[in-house]
């Protein structure tokens, strides 16, 4: 049992550690998913080592200190995201409104009804759906009368992508901006006179031992799409099941390089996958919003027997504000930048 023990504190006290080699296979990078449980599998570990082990080694003490290290070291990567933490609430003139319900469905969830009763309790402005095949176009009609405005990319290799609106949708295009398979899809939306947002809305293909071997395309893509919102100046939004956690090196780059905000600080992890799993639940559904934004209601939706549970967000245009898409960053992290663009692409 001792022995054990200490198995599973070494494993646990390297883990943590493994994303910051920056290497790009899934093994190297599992462990920025699952922060929040190495946490209290760390806090575990501690326990028991000082109520079962009575042997007060130095290994029991080197151990103990390499927990403690890790503890402190994944608290300081989360906290922010947590509801603890201390944010000034959203209460700013308002120049207009608009409201997005986005989530992954499930490709072979055929729950069809009880999605659309969610749909029609949020009434949102905008409906995004992630794993939607032709079998999810087809059952959507029904909110078609509601969402005339569309943009569809049904596929049948869980990335097909269905967008519907309640209003004119400007300047949509669809993008398979790195995968041949794995489609995003831009457009404008107008929320008041002259006024529009940029919304870019994405589900790049996750690491994992069922998917892409590395993060190379999902970093790619997150990079592209930066880049490309750094060349705007207009009020931007991104959106989607980004497959990644918000603490990661990747979307803390993204963020830094777009001068975007995450609604997620201080309101709590909203983990949307896996909804079946209580204890194996994850933050990958996103959405990032530019300055002149602000979010002022953020809803995680009821199971609707998909393994992702979707997201409701109200976002408020700030009058009289300005910003930029343009964040700083250094020249070592522009390269950054270019060589993960360039290893997706290769």
């Amino acid at each position: 049992m001792i022995i054990l023990l200490y198995i599973v504190s070494i494993v646990f006290i390297i883990t943590p550690f493994l994303p910051a080699t920056g290497h790009p296979h899934w093994f190297f990078r599992t462990a920025d998913f699952v922060r929040l449980q190495s946490i209290a599998i760390e806090i575990i570990c501690c326990f028991l080592l000082l109520t079962l082990d009575t042997s007060l080694s130095s290994l029991h003490w080197i151990l103990l200190c390499g927990l403690f290290v890790a503890i402190v070291y994944q608290t300081l990567k989360v906290f922010r995201y947590s509801s603890l933490y201390p944010r000034k609430k959203p209460n700013f003139p308002s120049g207009g409104m608009f409201s997005i319900f986005a989530a992954n469905v499930l490709q072979t969830n055929s729950s069809y009804g009880k999605l659309i009763d969610i749909i029609n309790e949020f009434d949102p402005d905008i409906v995004l759906t992630m794993e939607a095949n032709k079998d999810w176009e087809t059952a959507l009609k029904e909110i078609e009368s509601t969402y005339p405005y569309s943009e569809k990319v049904p596929l049948e290799n869980f990335y097909g992508m269905l967008l519907y609106s309640k209003q004119k949708l400007h300047n949509v295009t669809s993008k398979f901006q790195i995968e041949d398979d794995v489609p995003s899809i831009f457009f404008e939306y107008e929320i008041e006179p002259n006024t529009n947002v940029f919304f870019a809305c994405l589900h790049p293909a996750p690491p994992s031992p069922t998917e892409n071997e590395t993060s190379k395309e999902r970093d790619a893509e997150l990079m592209l799409t930066g880049k490309m919102i750094r060349e705007l100046d207009m009020p931007t939004v991104v959106c989607g099941d980004m497959n990644d956690v918000v603490w990661s090196r990747t979307t803390r780059l993204f963020k830094k390089m777009t001068n975007m905000i995450d609604p997620r600080i201080g309101r709590g992890f909203f983990p949307t996958y896996h909804a079946g799993y209580r204890f194996m639940r994850f933050p990958l559904d996103h959405l990032f919003h530019t300055k002149d934004l602000y979010v002022k209601e953020m809803m995680r939706s009821r199971n609707f027997d998909s393994d992702h549970f979707g997201m409701y967000y109200e976002i408020h245009h700030r009058r009289n504000k300005s910003t930029t898409t343009s964040g700083s960053i250094t020249s070592e992290e522009k390269g950054d930048v270019d060589t993960l663009i360039k290893n997706g692409i290769s």
